[in-house]
């Protein structure tokens, strides 16, 4: 795609940093936020990203660096879906055309990437927290350059339904301290007469006192004339006694105000300035905002652009790649459906990822048999949990980064009682744009040192099928099988998957002096490995693992005692696989025989944005390297000639 026009903005060429808004007069900050907005459509327009919810916190971020003195005051953004706004005004413009581009600027906020980010976030319903701390550092004196002010932190309505985010906000509660939580609320609906009572119960907030805001509050319905007083006192009542409304917050702990229009900058000036001056405990604001906020073709989306990849701005049609082979998501999602068609005790469970992980399909199909918990892995994995204690048979779909957050449930809640809970584990391995805090780089380690799990990873989509089947079927203890983002690599597909006998893997090829062993994708670069091996004249014997645990005992050994070389493959950290394959060897002693053993996994580090093919580089597990590693092994100079 061509480079599209810029906007022109010529408020926005004028603001370098936060510092340079507080300069501006508030219909000047109207003015800016429009401008803000079109320049965030224009980047990501050109770089793909987080479109959406962006596009909803525009005037609310503005407001917020007008307000508050950023960076002494400490904004953080949860998840950071939202922040490319904020970066926009953070002294990051010249680089925004670079978002999630290898070299270029995060997609989530980054302590490393500027002092305006003061706590990274690439998962949800960290931010509460996070403040908390900030607000208890301030007052014991833990940062002197720059003098730590007012934490705030913006978190939208979604992760509230996380755990953690209450635990935060209970404990907050408790301790009393100064701090301000903005609820980001971009699903709520307010029908007009309850909108304008919101605005005119906000505008009361702002212009009165701090300590008399609950009176203001209770004194507006009696403000208004007669007729529309009874109206009024039932719409006030319907917010406030809302799950989500004021007084779930107040029993927290939370000072409440709200529900106030986050579009409309006169309100969000007005309140904030307020709440800044007389606030002494914490703070809750709640905010309505639309995803997509000025853009049509955001806001008729029905997940409001929430990730897009580059786009036309005018038309909204995005530039997708094209492929000819189904992504390993889809094949996924119509396996489990097929399997499910046959077994009406098979249920599937996602923590706010019906999309993401397939499971809008598998919902087409059985509605009442799909369950999205919302951003909850904790509760997840522990229904799933409930759920197979009770005799169903669930498909625990969750992305490999976000069941780190649920470890504790996988171990206590289904791990020790042995249940058999599925996980389908998406996006495992490097992800690309998303970069370290999506990776998906330590599953295998934590779940096969598990006792009783059975772990699988499918070489190709093909194999993927055949996995869903085999977990279906496992009935007596946990199983989990993980699987890459993006497509397959073109595998002839089964009409139907088949069982796989536990715990055996494959030969793909017989070869002499070395053997490699690969677990999971990575057997595509591993086949490429061996046929540049085979021109050098060094025939290679590859297999496929297909499990993690139980380990092929008889398949390792072979490989061990008839090789010079034993090589392992995956895409995950140390600790996994390959460690578990050289504690087995260490256990038979085969290493007293001279065995050449070595393990190719993850670099100890994390590893930064960028396309999958050019991290798997970085990390060292693409053909050409598992080439020069043999070669190395083998003690064979990577410019000997070859040999017929």
């Amino acid at each position: 795609m061509p480079d599209q026009p810029r906007p022109q903005t010529p408020l926005l060429d004028r603001v370098q940093t936060p510092a340079d808004l507080r300069q501006l007069s508030d219909s000047e900050l109207r003015v800016l936020a429009d401008e803000l907005r079109a320049e965030t459509i224009s980047a990501v327009s050109m770089t793909g990203g987080h479109l959406g919810a962006g596009l909803g916190v525009v005037e609310l971020t503005v407001a917020l660096h007008a307000v508050f003195d950023t960076p002494r005051d400490r904004l953080i953004w949860d998840v950071g879906h939202q922040c490319y706004p904020h970066k926009i005004l953070t002294g990051r413009r010249d680089r925004i055309r670079t978002l999630r581009q290898p070299g270029g600027l995060s997609g989530f906020t980054k302590r490393s990437e500027s002092p305006y980010d003061p706590f990274g976030a690439g998962h949800s319903s960290t931010s509460i927290s996070a403040a908390l701390g900030l607000a208890v550092a301030r007052d014991l004196g833990g940062a002197v350059d720059p003098v730590l002010g007012d934490a705030i932190a913006v978190i939208g309505d979604g992760a509230m339904s996380a755990g953690m985010a209450f635990e935060a906000m209970n404990n907050v509660g408790a301790m009393g301290k100064r701090l301000f939580v903005i609820l980001n609320d971009n699903e709520m609906s307010i029908a007009p007469p309850v909108g304008a009572l919101s605005s005119y119960l906000s505008r009361l907030y702002a212009g009165a006192p701090f300590q008399e805001l609950k009176a203001a509050a209770k004194g507006a319905v009696s403000l208004l004339p007669e007729p529309f007083q009874q109206g009024a006192r039932r719409a006030k009542e319907l917010v406030k006694g809302m799950t989500i409304g004021g007084t779930l917050f107040e029993e927290l702990g939370f000072s409440y105000v709200g529900p106030i229009d986050g579009h409309d900058m006169g309100q969000l000036l007005a309140l904030l300035r307020t709440v800044r001056e007389r606030a002494t405990g914490p703070m809750l604001i709640h905010v309505l905002t639309k995803k997509g906020k000025g853009y049509a073709p955001a806001e008729a989306s029905s997940d409001k652009y929430h990730g897009v990849s580059r786009f036309n701005v005018v038309s909204g049609e995005q530039v997708k790649a094209q492929s000819n082979a189904p992504s390993y998501t889809r094949v996924f999602a119509e396996a489990l459906t097929d399997e499910a068609g046959r077994d009406d005790r098979i249920v599937a469970v996602t923590a706010a990822m019906p999309d993401g992980t397939g499971l809008s399909h598998f919902a087409s199909r059985y509605p009442n048999r799909v369950f999205d918990v919302g951003i909850a892995e904790q509760h997840a994995v522990t229904f799933s949990a409930g759920l197979a204690a009770g005799g169903m048979k669930p498909f625990c779909a969750i992305y490999s980064t976000f069941l780190q957050r649920a470890y504790d449930q996988v171990v206590h809640d289904v791990a020790i009682q042995r249940l058999p809970v599925r996980f389908a584990i998406d996006r495992a391995g490097l992800v690309g744009a998303d970069g370290p805090t999506h990776a998906g780089s330590f599953d295998i380690a934590f779940l096969a040192n598990l006792p009783g799990f059975v772990v699988m990873a499918p070489a190709d989509e093909a194999e993927l099928v055949h996995m869903v089947a085999t977990a279906a079927a496992i009935d007596d203890r946990p199983s989990a099988f993980r699987y890459p983002r993006g497509e397959g690599v073109g595998a002839d597909m089964p009409e139907r998957g088949h069982v796989l006998e536990i715990g055996k893997g494959r030969v793909i090829s017989e070869g002499g002096r070395v053997a490699i062993l690969s677990l999971g994708t990575r057997l595509a670069e591993v086949l490429g490995a061996a046929e540049a091996l085979a021109a050098r004249g060094i025939r290679a014997t590859v297999a496929d693992a297909r499990f993690a645990k139980p380990l092929d005992h008889e398949l390792i050994l072979q490989l061990a005692r008839h090789h010079e070389a034993l090589i392992t493959i995956e895409e995950g950290a140390v600790g996994g696989f390959g460690s578990h394959v050289a504690h087995f060897l260490a256990e038979q002693g085969v290493f007293d025989t001279g065995l050449k053993f070595r393990s190719m996994v993850l670099p100890d580090s994390f590893i930064a944005q960028n396309a999958p093919a050019a991290m798997y580089d970085v990390a060292g597990l693409n053909a050409a390297q598992i080439e020069a590693r043999v070669l190395d092994v083998l003690g064979i100079s990577t410019v000997s000639s070859r040999r017929a």
